[in-house]
């Protein structure tokens, strides 16, 4: 029995995904979670797996297509059944090898009806141009010079190293991929490239286009600020015990290489906050509030195009060691275009850091669906009266964002109290 392989939807507010490279060809046999094509959404990479055992008879959507959710993609069959192409556009004979690399085209034979100008014929040897699948648009569809040189520079660019979401915009905005700088690892061409170059093509560099993961994030935090009933409560706290055990930890953690940071403190202090109030430690759906039973942490990390959200999955039972060693492998992902959709699914609740940008306090956005997400301003040292006597303590702000359609002022008070006097006495922590 024939098998449709859908575009799944990953992530609630997935609506299409670009088809960067097939990994398997028509005919070939396919085991039940065998990776068949690499998909790119709007925030990550991933491979799409084969849903069972069988012969992918049909491949119905392009490498380089984009496709909405649920498109039918392939079509897997049962060894030796037989199946009519359904109605579809047929793929293109370029095949997209598991290295990326585009294999031989396959020859196709040149309708002898169709005018060919010697210049196009010589042109076409010199750069190794199929003729037969070129569609000519001189006179009476007359393959010209000029239809030549286009197939030419078109499979010049394709041999580029490109970042999917990179293709896709130079294309939409007729720019020539060769001739942008890739910035990327080995000169590969980034989404910053392209759009650099987009700025250049304008005239006027003060002009950013609204494109790829800018765009994406824009329509959420739209979405985010318009459906929601958002409150930001603020509190100071006492970290001083925070940076006292930040400073043990670095001569502990030196032969693991990783040097601790205020947020894998706070990361572990919210799991543990989270499960003592577990209302903010959900999702808001049609049906209601979804507790989750998982503490999944998403940390918030900037990248040139925007703002990317990778999940430290069930925090609780992890130590501080893991948890910084997993966000600095999560950062190093973000910083490659790396992140899967393993990396990126399943948040629970959002931390969100100026720390490193001298801003004390500020009012972060909530993640959708989520229903809160906490803010971290910077560590500063200042006096503070403790016990009628003035000392210089490490200070820091924490500002918690919630929906209060799902959740109320008090037990979100409750939570960041409790949040509070975790960070001011560490010794939980030991």
């Amino acid at each position: 029995m024939a098998i449709n392989v859908l575009l799944p939807q990953w992530g609630m507010n997935m609506e299409d995904g670009l088809l960067v490279k097939w990994l398997v060809e028509e005919g070939d046999k396919v085991e039940k979670g065998q990776p068949l094509v690499e998909v790119e959404t709007a925030k990550i990479n991933s491979e799409l797996e084969s849903p069972n055992d069988g012969i992918l008879s049909y491949i119905m959507e392009n490498a380089g297509e984009t496709v909405t959710v649920g498109t039918v993609i392939a079509i897997i069959t049962e060894p030796g059944e037989s199946l009519a192409r359904p109605q579809k556009t047929v793929s293109t004979n370029k095949k997209i090898s598991r290295s990326g690399i585009a294999a031989k085209e396959t020859v196709q034979p040149i309708n002898r009806d169709v005018q060919i100008t010697p210049v196009a014929r010589r042109l076409a040897r010199q750069y190794a141009v199929n003729l037969g699948t070129l569609k000519g648009t001189g006179p009476n569809g007359r393959i010209t010079e000029e239809d030549v040189r286009n197939a030419a520079n078109s499979n010049q660019e394709t041999s580029v190293e490109v970042v999917p979401a990179a293709r896709k915009l130079a294309k939409e905005n007729n720019i020539s991929l060769t001739s942008v700088q890739g910035s990327g690892p080995s000169g590969r061409v980034l989404l910053s490239d392209v759009e650099r170059s987009l700025e250049l093509h304008t005239g006027d560099a003060r002009i950013v286009p609204l494109t790829g993961l800018r765009k994406v994030i824009s329509e959420r935090m739209v979405q985010s600020v318009q459906t929601m009933a958002q409150v930001t409560l603020t509190t100071e706290v006492d970290v001083t015990e925070v940076v006292e055990f930040m400073e043990e930890l670095i001569s502990e953690w030196r032969q693991h290489r990783v040097r601790p940071v205020y947020q894998d403190i706070v990361i572990k202090a919210v799991s543990q906050a989270l499960m003592e109030q577990p209302r903010l430690n959900a999702i808001l759906t049609d049906e209601g509030i979804r507790l989750i039973n998982d503490v999944n942490i998403g940390v918030a990390m900037a990248v040139p195009s925007g703002l990317l959200v990778p999940v430290v999955k069930s925090v609780t039972e992890k130590d501080i060691l893991t948890i910084a060693k997993e966000t600095r492998s999560l950062a190093k992902k973000c910083k490659k275009e790396q992140l899967g959709i393993d990396d990126m699914t399943d948040p629970s609740f959002t931390i969100t850091s100026l720390s490193n940008y001298d801003i004390d306090a500020f009012t972060p956005i909530i993640n959708p669906p989520q229903v809160a997400i906490l803010g971290l301003g910077r560590v500063v040292a200042k006096p503070v009266v403790v016990r009628n006597e003035i000392e210089i303590r490490s200070m820091a702000f924490l500002s918690l964002t919630f929906d209060h359609r799902a959740i109320d002022g008090v037990p979100s008070g409750e939570f960041l109290r409790n949040l509070k006097g975790k960070l001011e006495d560490v010794s939980w922590m030991k």
